[in-house]
């Protein structure tokens, strides 16, 4: 069966445009048992993707189209700028953790207008991984376009002798440079015993998604679809085609398709979710987490409690067990630990939420109320059928946050810190925005109708049609205006870039690159 091995989604950001639900939806319409995510760089959309396969009942294969190095990755000259692509798929948890490896460190090491690896760092986390040939902008294709066959077949011979399975990538694209790639390809293949792979690059879902990838490319360049020496494809098919599509196309190289079979069969990653990860704040020796909790607990009870009738004792033992039986002691000596460092360095903060409902908390000092005094349910906070991590709103005063990060960074170790991503995505009114730019209007045009989207949260460009009536009319009776947002709808909600989230921040037992990729 075949198996689509190179597909970028949105996270391939301002370039991949497949929405991942609607991907997954798509490959299991077409009768796929198994699907790819390789994204430029990053491995942002990796649970989604998983989690949206696995519940579809498609096996998800993890991967990413790295970005190599010519040379040195922690080279910064400006003939370093060009790199060669390579995709890189997980066979197992071994290569899912090196693939970690790998794009944390082409973000950390490597950054030089792309994250980029070297071949020292490949040679050194290749373990577990299937390597693909990748694009025309693969090392072994880009030495073919340009006419030095004999250091093709050096560069494929590395590859060969360094990944355990290496298979040269071959797209058949109704372009000019295709034929004379493909079939040097196919005769270093038979060559050098390199098995060929079909695949078809997907950028987007559907051959009609093109004209909307096209403006996408121009957001992202910042050019305009007028502009002639922009960035652009080469026509309508870089979309998710039917095996049948793939069939027809490769009918003449057969084995290239049955790879992507055999490649998929050697992908058998299973991600474990729900264990927990915590830190520790490093306790006094012959203790464990829980009885220095409670230590601290009946320390702080009488401190907050001037008389500790029979309930209050009976309240707090009650919190201490179920805190025990679901393992939450570290959690919440880390919260203790990081307010304590807050209170001694006079720095402002708040907790919000259902952590006022808990007794354990308020004898720690992390909550001013008494639960008992205003009839708060702990269960708010945490029960023991609770599958979730209970949860603790901290808010510390905007003008220091810094210093609570880099405290923690201290404490913890920097490589078990980070603050967490986020992405903006192509909301109504930037999408009018950015697709008017994209299609060469003018501002004050673009302006006028972006303006008529209400400016209110979860805005979606229908629910302004509904709500805005002046936005409905002009709409229905401008020709151009009406192109312009039904090219906007294509894009509304992809998105668009990546930044760090104001206040979330992760704290790891382990390194976190143990478990998540890193940038910066």
């Amino acid at each position: 069966m075949f198996t689509h091995l190179h597909v970028h989604t949105e996270y391939s950001l301002l370039d991949g445009m497949c929405r991942i639900h609607q991907l997954v939806s798509k490959a299991k319409e077409m009768g796929m048992q198994s699907l790819a995510i390789t994204d430029h760089g990053v491995m942002h959309g990796v649970i989604e993707f998983y989690q949206a396969a696995k519940e579809a009942g498609i096996k998800p294969i993890i991967g990413c189209e790295i970005y190599i190095a010519s040379g040195d990755r922690r080279s910064r000259t400006p003939g370093e700028k060009s790199n060669f692509h390579l995709i890189l798929l997980a066979k197992n948890h071994v290569g899912y953790q090196n693939l970690i490896q790998l794009t944390s460190k082409a973000h950390l090491e490597g950054f030089y207008y792309r994250p980029r690896v070297d071949k020292e760092l490949l040679a050194q986390y290749k373990e577990g991984l299937i390597a693909l040939s990748a694009c025309f902008s693969g090392e072994v294709s880009y030495l073919i376009l340009n006419r030095r066959l004999d250091d093709a077949r050096q560069a494929a011979l590395w590859y060969k002798q360094n990944f355990e399975d290496y298979y040269l990538e071959v797209m058949r694209h109704p372009m000019a440079e295709s034929e004379m790639v493909n079939n040097a390809l196919i005769q270093l293949g038979r060559e050098l015993d390199i098995p060929l792979v079909a695949t078809n690059d997907a950028h987007y879902i559907n051959r009609e998604d093109a004209s909307a990838h096209d403006l996408l490319l121009c957001i992202g360049t910042n050019t305009t679809v007028n502009d002639e020496k922009r960035m652009k494809m080469s026509g309508d098919f870089l979309y998710l085609k039917s095996p049948q599509e793939m069939a027809e196309l490769y009918q003449d190289i057969p084995d290239a398709l049955e790879n992507t079979g055999l490649i998929a069969d050697k992908c058998n990653l299973e991600l474990e979710f729900g264990r927990l990860h915590l830190p520790e704040i490093g306790i006094p020796p012959g203790k464990t987490p829980d009885e220095y909790l409670a230590g601290l607990c009946r320390q702080g009870l009488h401190q907050y409690y001037k008389n500790v009738t029979p309930e209050i004792e009976n309240r707090l033992e009650y919190e201490l067990d179920v805190i025990k039986t679901t393992q939450f002691a570290n959690y919440i000596l880390v919260v203790w630990d990081i307010l304590a460092f807050a209170r001694k360095n006079n720095i402002l903060y708040g907790v919000r939420g259902s952590a006022a409902s808990s007794i354990v908390l308020h004898c720690l000092g992390i909550t001013p109320l008494d639960p008992l005094e205003h009839g708060m349910v702990f269960e708010r906070f945490l029960n023991i059928e609770r599958k979730e991590m209970p949860d603790v709103d901290m808010d510390f005063q905007d003008d220091r946050r810094e210093e609570v990060i880099a405290y923690v960074s201290r404490k913890y170790g920097q490589d078990h810190v980070a603050q967490i991503i986020t992405f903006g995505t192509l909301g109504a009114r930037a999408a009018i925005r950015d697709v008017g730019r994209a299609l060469g209007m003018p501002y004050g045009d673009v302006d006028r109708v972006a303006r008529l989207v209400p400016a209110a949260p979860n805005m979606t460009l229908a629910r302004a049609m509904d709500e805005n009536i002046e936005f409905k009319n002009i709409y229905q009776a401008d020709e151009i205006v009406r192109n312009l947002v039904n090219q906007a709808r294509r894009v509304e909600g992809i998105a668009r870039h990546a930044s760090t989230h104001a206040a979330g921040v992760v704290i790891s037992k382990e390194p976190l690159t143990n478990h998540v990729p890193l940038k910066r």
